[in-house]
């Protein structure tokens, strides 16, 4: 046993080593490279906040602890709850769980450079709830499977901090959320500050074809032939107007 520790931290370590020299290159090698404001760096890691539901949040992370993970193919792992425990939770505890923990991670050594201006832009697409890690299959299922119940307990904990949590946002965003789009425009209509509630906005009218949006230059420049991950538009004015009433035409159409 000591040898075969021994033999994972050899590991560990290269690999650490591995991902250490690839950055240095990355860095070296990427003439573009330009590192970003202080303001984008503020943003960018204000809108990497998740939201930590309450509910038997002690009980969940004691569990969570105990789990251990078991490897996979191609250099991804799973840490998830024994289907025992797993089912001993209440569904507002699961909702806690799949909120605050992802069961699938992979190995990822490729380096992103920053994006400059980050405050300054409203995305396409969101960015990772959990870095290298992503809900499972089962994690997805009970989101869908539960949707009402998920829908409720978002709206119950927005309404209480009035803010949004990366989590919550990808979570209404799988789910179709539509029905909750009142609130993300009053929670956002707070200080203006929160662009990836428009992105919100925009994939729900993108996920449900509305078409006016559809049909528009703003989904082009997003989700067009040339997009990526990282495409935007600029926010100002009239683009956060446009968000805002499409949004709003969306959801009082849909509601009828």
């Amino acid at each position: 046993m000591i040898i075969k520790a021994t033999r994972y931290r050899q590991l560990f370590f290269l690999a650490l080593a591995i991902c250490s020299s690839n950055l240095l290159f990355a860095q070296v090698d990427n003439q573009e490279w330009k590192q970003a404001s202080a303001s984008s760096e503020a943003y960018s890691k204000s809108r990497r906040k998740n939201t930590v539901p309450p509910y038997g949040l002690v009980k969940v992370k004691a569990m969570i602890a105990g789990t251990k993970s078991s490897g996979g193919d191609n250099d991804v792992y799973f840490t998830v709850m024994s289907p025992k425990n797993y089912q001993s939770l209440s569904l507002r505890e699961k909702f806690t769980y799949h909120m605050i923990h992802a069961e699938v991670e992979s190995q990822n050594c490729d380096v992103s450079a920053p994006i400059l201006d980050e405050d300054l832009k409203v995305f396409g697409t969101l960015p990772d709830a959990f870095d290298e890690k992503s809900w499972s299959e089962r994690q997805l299922n009970f989101l869908i499977s539960n949707r009402d119940s998920v829908l409720a307990l978002i709206s119950e904990s927005v309404n209480r901090s009035k803010r949004v949590g990366l989590n919550y946002k990808i979570a209404i965003e799988h789910v179709n959320g539509w029905e909750i789009i009142p609130l993300l425009i009053r929670t956002y209509k707070i200080d203006r500050k929160d662009h990836d509630i428009l992105t919100v906005l925009i994939q729900l009218m993108k996920k449900n074809d509305y078409q006016p949006f559809m049909t528009s230059a703003s989904y082009v420049k997003l989700y067009g032939a040339k997009s990526t991950d990282r495409s935007f538009i600029d926010f100002n004015q009239a683009n956060e107007d446009l968000i805002l009433s499409r949004a709003e035409a969306f959801y009082n159409g849909r509601k009828k």
